[in-house]
């Protein structure tokens, strides 16, 4: 009898388990959010020649316009909406699935890529969850991780085609998208840290309270410029600048 009424005591201490929801975010480790293009690799080399090469020839083909149209079209699109692709698909009759896999398709992915030494030993130091957020295609993504050697090292990738809500083509910086993304892979805000070369991606997200890296080291020479803009946590040269701690302080 003692026994039995022992062991009920124990049983009514011991903390009940809540089995977590799928998506419910869990709360303290870090998750890296890592752009692709100019952050894991550096595209201003050869990568984003060749797309912005094939992004024009594609709106010539497919519009009917001049090249000086087509090259406007292109980067006006780009500075409004994100992505290229968005205004396309907003504004013009053309396939947006068709357009991501002719203008992101390279007969050697390989021998365009130029990445920093030893990146996959970098990233693997880093505690916390890793995930890919960029405003390329999923095959292009994860051709290039798989070709850079780190595609084992992050838990998912979310590209473009990801990024669509209620039948709309969506890109960063859009906010809304960011917030519900994150929310159906599980990631608070609060514990994000976005790493990313495009400036204007890291100050629409640094009012929702993720911290922000600006990685430089990629960007040709005459962009950087100095300093460290009000919503940038850290600017950094090299993956090789990241640690854990970043809500800590904030440096160059």
């Amino acid at each position: 009898m003692t026994d039995s009424r022992t062991h009920a005591r124990r049983a009514r201490r011991r903390p009940r388990r809540v089995a977590r929801r799928p998506g419910t975010p869990v709360h303290g480790a870090p998750v890296w959010l890592f752009d692709l293009d100019n952050t894991l690799h550096g595209a201003s080399r050869a990568i984003f020649p060749a797309i912005n090469a094939a992004m024009t020839q594609y709106i010539i083909d497919a519009l009917g316009v001049s090249r000086d149209e087509a090259n406007h079209l292109r980067t006006s699109y780009t500075h409004r909406y994100g992505a290229t692709l968005l205004g396309l698909a907003r504004h013009h009759p053309i396939d947006p699935h068709d357009f991501l896999k002719v203008v992101h398709t390279f007969d050697d992915l390989r021998a365009m890529l130029h990445a920093e030494r030893g990146l996959a030993r970098m990233l693997a130091a880093l505690p916390g969850r890793k995930i890919v957020l960029t405003n390329g295609p999923e095959a292009y993504a994860h051709a290039v991780l798989a070709a850079l050697g780190i595609e084992r090292l992050f838990e998912r990738v979310i590209a473009i085609e990801g990024m669509r809500a209620r039948g709309r083509w969506r890109a960063k910086p859009d906010r809304a998208m960011l917030r519900g993304t994150l929310r159906r892979a599980g990631v608070a805000l609060a514990d994000a840290i976005l790493i990313e070369d495009t400036r204007s991606h890291l100050k629409h997200y640094r009012r929702l309270g993720i911290r922000t890296v600006w990685i430089t080291g990629h960007l040709p020479a005459h962009l950087p410029g100095t300093g460290r803009p009000h919503y940038v946590d850290r600017r950094i040269r090299s993956l090789k600048s990241l640690k854990p701690g970043l809500q800590s302080g904030r440096s160059k």
